[in-house]
């Protein structure tokens, strides 16, 4: 199991957020968000903030880091290490379980990722046939989007799915990112998608449009 960072935002929440950071950062990179994400209205919810586990990076020289896989390329078929997305799903799916177990089942649960760790997101979601109360997606991209439709698992599609990405972004460029919306939508995903004035990064008006998601996903359970 992953080690966690959690944050939970009253007594026993019936509701779960798992958010995975990008790469060479760890579970501490999103924790102080919450305060600002969270609406005094919400029902509690536990913040789930996984460490990825360290391991080389190609793209970076081989240096070793935390990494939710090996970066292998620059293009989009190539850029992500598929075993090590596969590896990551299995982790991340366990933290899910973890959740069922401590009573939150899956329709409750929210599945965030950055960059990296939004990649891992989308690729699982790809796949849930249980699926989760959304997906939310920054600053990211969906790795291999050609081969995506013979991942999809049946009823997957039902995940609606938050999409912010920056029109500065030259770390995974914007048009990675629409290319990965579009891939997403021709798939069924109902994706609601953001465009913000900023590199690779996270902007207070994104998170204000994603609290205004989640309430939505919250009202609607």
């Amino acid at each position: 199991m992953l080690e966690t960072i959690e944050r939970e935002t009253g007594t026993n929440p019936q509701w779960a957020v798992i958010w995975l950071h990008g790469l060479g950062a760890d579970g501490n990179d999103f924790a102080p968000i919450v305060p600002e994400l969270v609406r005094k209205h919400w029902p509690a919810i536990r913040f789930v903030f996984p460490h990825a586990p360290v391991r080389a990076v190609t793209i970076n020289g081989g240096a070793r880091m935390r990494a939710w896989y090996d970066i292998v390329g620059m293009d989009l078929a190539s850029r992500a290490d598929t075993a090590g997305v596969d590896e990551s799903i299995q982790q991340v799916n366990a933290l899910i379980e973890r959740e069922a177990a401590r009573g939150i089942p899956a329709e409750r649960i929210l599945v965030a990722g950055f960059s990296q760790g939004g990649a891992v997101t989308l690729s699982l979601g790809l796949r849930r046939s249980q699926p989760l109360a959304g997906l939310v997606a920054m600053s990211t991209y969906l790795p291999d989007p050609g081969n995506a439709a013979g991942r999809l698992a049946a009823g997957a599609n039902a995940q609606p799915v938050f999409f912010a990405h920056g029109s500065g972004d030259q770390v995974v460029p914007l048009a990675l990112g629409e290319q990965s919306m579009q891939a997403l939508r021709d798939l069924g995903f109902a994706v609601q998608s953001h465009r913000y004035p900023m590199a690779h990064q996270v902007c207070g008006e994104e998170i204000r449009d994603l609290g205004d998601w989640i309430e939505q996903r919250l009202a609607t359970a």
